[in-house]
């Protein structure tokens, strides 16, 4: 069945199917990956909140950089240099809007488990974007309309007291990581549609970008680390965990989707995303031997199941 599926969503596409299957498992595996390094730079003290962040930004922009440089070298299209490219590209309000995801995500994890961050920074994230897009005069159907109800009580049921309820702070600080990660891809978006009306001689403006975009986000990281310098503490695993977050799962993870992206409907790349909180709890629970209690299952069927109805629905028709 689930074979399947994966065929109905890719077997319209150039790309082989078995290429397209390992490239999406390998982003959704990379996306989650960032969940569980921050849980394990951070459960045994062995960096604080503040130092992830900058140094998970500072690895994802050199990783970026040099991605831009090796796709440089062999595109003949390219007529500025690439350290030229990602100074130039990008804007500041993105890149504040990518330091307040990442600053939000370390701190929100030093209180919550690896599963539960991801499904409440994924629930954010989306519910930003279909927000904006109802803003912007999208409307959603009957069915739609039903499944953002569902994901919404799903939501809610996850943060309401009790057993399975996270820590309050924990959430709220997750829930604005989440916000500021859908303002980003909504930007994102946006700015690549100006990009492909617009182009300046770089063959990978996504990637370009994305680097930009992380380079300021470095400023910002900076003086978040220098004002909570009475926190600071590393260790060697600890930056360990934090290049890797920085450098595989965020440059590389993002290097991958805007590989696969071209390939994909709008719809079957947000579906796809809903695999990440789901390999989160699996990661959590094999790497940080969290448990996957039933009242979180419950949650995370209906956040999830509701938004896949979103996206997988036909829209009615937008108000002009």
């Amino acid at each position: 069945m689930l074979y399947s599926l994966y065929c109905g969503i890719f077997s319209a596409y150039d790309m082989p199917f078995i290429r397209i299957l390992l490239l999406a498992a390998l982003t959704m595996t990379a996306f989650a990956g960032n969940s569980i390094l921050c849980r394990l730079a951070l459960q045994d003290g062995g960096i604080d909140a503040a130092s992830f962040t900058l140094i998970r930004l500072i690895s994802g922009t050199i990783t970026l950089v040099v991605i831009v440089y090796c796709q440089s070298a062999k595109s003949r299209d390219a007529q500025i240099g690439p350290i030229t490219q990602v100074a130039f590209k990008g804007d500041w309000f993105s890149g504040f809007a990518l330091f307040t995801y990442a600053a939000g995500f370390s701190l929100a994890y030093t209180i919550l488990p690896a599963a539960t961050g991801a499904l409440i920074l994924f629930g954010a994230a989306q519910a930003t974007m279909i927000s904006f897009g109802f803003i912007k005069g999208e409307r959603l159907s009957r069915l739609q309309s039903l499944g953002l109800i569902i994901a919404l009580l799903g939501f809610i049921g996850l943060l309401l007291p009790g057993l399975a309820a996270p820590p309050l702070k924990g959430a709220a600080l997750m829930i604005i990581a989440g916000l500021a990660w859908g303002i980003y891809s909504i930007r994102g978006k946006t700015r690549k549609q100006e990009q492909d009306h617009n182009r300046s001689g770089d063959a990978h403006p996504a990637i370009t970008m994305t680097a930009g975009n992380f380079l300021r986000a470095c400023l910002f990281a900076s003086a978040l680390s220098a004002a909570l310098l009475s926190h600071f503490h590393v260790d060697g695993m600890g930056i360990l965990y934090s290049i890797s977050s920085g450098a595989i799962a965020s440059a590389m993870g993002y290097s991958l989707w805007y590989t696969l992206l071209p390939y994909l409907k709008s719809t079957h790349a947000a579906v796809i995303q809903l695999s990440v909180p789901a390999i989160a709890a699996l990661g959590g629970a094999a790497f940080l031997g969290e448990a996957i209690t039933l009242p979180f299952m419950l949650a995370a069927i209906t956040i999830l199941g509701g938004i896949a109805l979103v996206f997988t629905t036909k829209k009615v028709s937008s108000n002009k």
